[in-house]
């Protein structure tokens, strides 16, 4: 009893004198406010775009047009989906970007590992000028590519097919896959591939048992980024694709384009349907991609 009184005492003569009940609270200051204010605003205007598209699609093509920037749908014409799904021949499209883009995932991983692996992790030379020649890829614009790609694949016959699609989007995403992986390795002890070697495991062995598996976050975050880059890709599909036969998922926004016309609410529709994978694969692995980015970020 009497050190409680002592303690009271003391705080009243001496206010900066702290018992270490408080020490964890933390009070809500100015700064921290306009941190949340900020990080609110920013959180709304990311998620804006998709609400909007989401309002759009489910109202009739001529509520679009009017005085109101946000008109709630009433009542809400889920038929637009259901009609976008036949009309916009979302499936079938949906079958080709998946062949397309499931490819070009796998084999993008699969050379950015190799080609990471080997300019930091293994002694040759001319190693530094490889990687910086890979890296070069993310300054060239696409735009400076389609026509050259376009010649060369009327040439060899590749127009009109998914390996035609499959090669540009390898291509483009191995340089950012590498410079990524190339940072993830370099965090990695090179004791692991040194007891690996000792146990009798060869360079393909130490490559796919053992630095493979330690840079799942990495992996998985390139995968995401590649993944979501190529889905939503039109200027390079609609260069190099002219067939319904091969197309992928963004040309169904196209049905419903006129040439005195278009039902607009549908092709919100459409882009809605486009969205829904991206976004669930994001939400389902953004632990990775942040795990991922962090742990490439620095060095150890």
């Amino acid at each position: 009893m009497a050190t409680n009184i002592d303690i009271k005492q003391m705080q009243k003569k001496f206010p900066s004198v702290h018992t270490g009940e408080n020490e964890n609270k933390s009070p809500l200051t100015i700064k921290k406010l306009i941190i949340y204010i900020v990080l609110i605003a920013l959180a709304i205007g990311q998620l804006f775009p998709l609400i909007w598209l989401f309002d759009y699609s489910l109202v009739k093509s001529g509520d679009l047009f009017g005085a109101e920037f946000m008109k709630l749908p009433n009542p809400p014409l889920w038929n637009n989906f259901a009609r976008a799904w036949v009309d916009g021949k979302i499936f079938h499209y949906f079958i080709n970007s998946c062949i397309i883009v499931g490819v070009s995932v796998l084999l993008s991983m699969l050379v950015s590992l190799l080609l990471a692996y080997a300019c930091t992790r293994m002694e040759w030379k001319l190693r530094g000028i490889v990687f910086g020649f890979a890296l070069i890829g993310m300054m060239i614009p696409i735009h400076a590519t389609l026509l050259p790609n376009f010649l060369l694949f009327n040439f060899f016959h590749l127009l009109n097919t998914h390996i035609g699609l499959i090669i540009p989007y390898v291509a483009f995403t191995i340089p950012l896959n590498t410079f990524m992986l190339s940072g993830f390795l370099k965090t990695i002890p090179r004791s692991l591939e040194e007891s690996a070697m000792i146990d009798g495991c060869n360079i393909w062995g130490t490559l796919f048992k053992i630095i493979a598996p330690v840079t799942k976050p990495a992996l998985i975050t390139v995968a995401i980024i590649t993944f979501v880059n190529n889905w939503i890709e039109f200027i390079m599909a609609n260069t190099y694709l002219s067939s319904d036969d091969v197309r992928t998922l963004p040309f169904s926004v196209i049905n419903f384009i006129g040439y005195y016309s278009s039902d607009y609410a549908l092709q919100f529709a459409c882009m809605a349907i486009v969205a829904i994978p991206s976004l669930l694969i994001y939400f389902a692995l953004n632990k990775y991609i942040t795990e991922g980015v962090t742990m490439g970020a620095v060095k150890g």
